[in-house]
C-alpha cells in the first residue's frame, strides 16, 4: 500500500483506524504453499486468534485456507464465515470438559493437550477422532511469553509422559487420527524446528491410524529494513524431504498441517495514529497520539518493535521522537525513535500490526475500539464500525433506584 493510500483511509474512516492490505495476504499464503508444494497432502489452518475478523476469515477461506480455533467463540465465528466443520481445528489449552464436549458436538476436529481431560473423553467418546498435542521440550520463541515448547510450559502433554499417555489411549481404545505440536513464535533457526520435528516422528510411531501430523507454526516475520525472518523456502526444502520420508516409513500417506497466524497477517497491517500533541521535556521530545496500550499492547506487553513512520510528512528531516500514548499508564509505543519530522495533526503509521493487535485490543479508560478496513482491489472496505458510546453501555445493567438509595 502507498502512504497517499493509507492517509486517504485515515481522513475517510478517522483515527485510530487498523488497515489490512488483502494482496499482502494473498502472497504470503501463496508463499507457503509453495514452499512446500513437494508434499502431496498439505493443510494451512490459519491461527485466527491473530486477527479473527470475519472479512479476513472469508478471505482467506477463499484462497483455500482452513482455521484453527483455541476457544468455543472462535470455532462460532470459524462457522459464522462460512467454513464448515472439518475446515475447523479446535486447539485449546486448560479448557473445562465441557467446552470441549461443546465443540465435538459441533462436528470440529478436537486437539487435547492433557492428560486428564484425554482420559475423560476417551473414556466416554473412544470413537471419537483426537489429535493429540505433545510439548516436544524445545525452547524456541522471540520471547519467553510466546515460547511455548519448553519444559515449564502449560501447553501440550510432555513427550516424558508419552509412556503413560499411550496408557490411556490403550486402555480407552480411543482414535487418535493426529499428533501436534507448537514450540513458540518468532522462529528463527530452522534446525530447531527441524529438531522438534523429529522428537513427534518419534511420537508418531507409536500410534497406528494417523491422518496428520500438525507441526504449529511461530514463523518470524521481518519489523525492520533487514530484520532477519524465518526462511520459509529453506524449511520447505528440508521438512518436505523429511515429512515424505516419514510417510513412505510409516506406510501411509500423511497430511502435513500448519497453524500460522502472524506469518499470514502481521506484515499486510498498518494501524494509524493521530498526533494530538508534541511535548518537549528537558530531555525528551513525545509525539502524543489518539491511541494508547488499549488499542496495541504488543510494545509494552512483548516489548515488540513496529516500525513507525510519519506518512503525514514522509519526506521531512528525521529527529529523535518518544511515541506514546494518551491512556493514564505509560504506555510507549517507541523511546527516542528517529522518525521523519513530526507535528501535531499528523498521522503517524505502525506497520506490522496485522497481527495480535487489534485481536488484544480493549476498552481501558473506557476508550472506544478503532475500526478495520480491508484494503481490496484498490478500495477501502469498512470491516469493523469504530464503537461508539452505546457500545461501551452495551451489556451494562444499571441498579434500580431503591438499591441505590438505601
Amino acid at each position: 500500500m502507498q502512504s497517499k493510500d493509507l492517509l486517504q483511509l485515515a481522513e475517510q474512516f478517522g483515527s485510530p483506524l487498523y488497515v489490512y492490505d488483502a494482496e499482502k495476504i494473498k502472497s504470503q499464503y501463496n508463499r507457503l504453499t509453495k514452499a512446500f508444494s513437494k508434499v502431496e497432502k498439505l493443510r494451512i489452518n490459519y491461527a485466527m486468534k491473530a486477527l479473527s475478523n470475519v472479512s479476513i476469515l472469508q478471505l482467506l477461506r477463499e484462497l483455500g485456507s482452513c482455521l484453527d480455533a483455541v476457544s468455543i467463540q472462535e470455532v462460532q465465528l470459524g462457522l459464522h464465515a462460512g467454513y464448515s466443520p472439518d475446515q475447523i481445528f479446535f486447539t485449546p489449552n486448560g479448557v473445562s470438559l465441557e467446552e470441549i464436549e461443546e465443540v465435538h458436538a459441533l462436528g470440529v476436529q478436537i486437539n487435547i493437550d492433557n492428560l486428564s481431560i484425554l482420559e475423560q473423553f476417551g473414556t466416554k467418546h473412544p470413537t471419537v477422532p483426537v489429535c493429540i498435542r505433545i510439548n516436544p521440550h524445545v525452547m524456541a520463541g522471540g520471547n519467553e511469553n510466546i515460547s511455548v515448547g519448553h519444559i515449564d510450559s502449560k501447553f501440550g502433554i510432555s513427550v516424558h509422559q508419552l509412556p503413560h499417555l499411550v496408557r490411556i489411549v490403550e486402555n480407552t481404545n480411543m482414535n487418535i487420527v493426529g499428533i501436534h505440536m507448537h514450540t513458540g513464535s518468532d522462529i528463527l533457526d530452522i534446525e530447531v524446528f527441524l529438531y522438534a520435528a523429529e522428537i513427534l516422528f518419534d511420537a508418531a510411531r507409536n500410534f497406528k491410524n494417523l491422518e496428520f501430523l500438525d507441526f504449529g507454526s511461530g514463523f518470524k516475520v521481518p519489523y525492520k529494513k533487514d530484520d532477519i525472518e524465518t526462511d520459509i523456502e529453506e524449511l520447505g526444502k528440508k521438512l518436505s524431504k523429511r515429512f515424505n520420508a516419514f510417510c513412505d516409513e510409516y506406510g501411509k500417506e500423511l497430511t502435513l498441517i500448519f497453524e500460522p497466524g502472524k506469518f499470514l497477517v502481521s506484515e499486510a497491517g498498518y494501524f494509524l495514529a493521530k498526533v494530538n500533541v508534541v511535548k518537549q521535556t528537558t530531555s525528551t521530545v513525545f509525539a502524543g497520539i489518539d491511541s494508547g496500550f488499549n488499542h496495541l499492547i504488543r510494545p509494552m506487553f512483548y516489548g515488540s518493535q513496529h516500525h513507525i513512520e510519519n506518512i503525514s510528512n514522509p519526506k521531512g528531516k528525521e529527529r529523535f521522537y518518544s511515541v506514546v500514548g494518551y491512556i493514564c499508564e505509560t504506555d510507549t509505543f517507541a523511546s527516542n525513535r528517529r522518525i521523519q519530522e513530526i507535528a501535531e495533526g499528523d498521522i503517524l503509521c505502525f506497520r506490522n500490526a496485522g497481527a495480535y493487535c487489534y485481536s488484544m485490543s480493549s476498552n481501558y479508560n473506557s476508550r472506544y475500539k478503532p475500526a478495520e478496513v480491508l484494503w481490496i482491489n484498490g478500495e477501502g472496505h469498512l470491516i469493523r464500525a469504530h464503537e461508539t458510546f452505546e457500545d461501551l453501555l452495551k451489556n451494562q445493567i444499571p441498579l434500580p433506584e431503591s438499591v441505590t438509595k438505601q
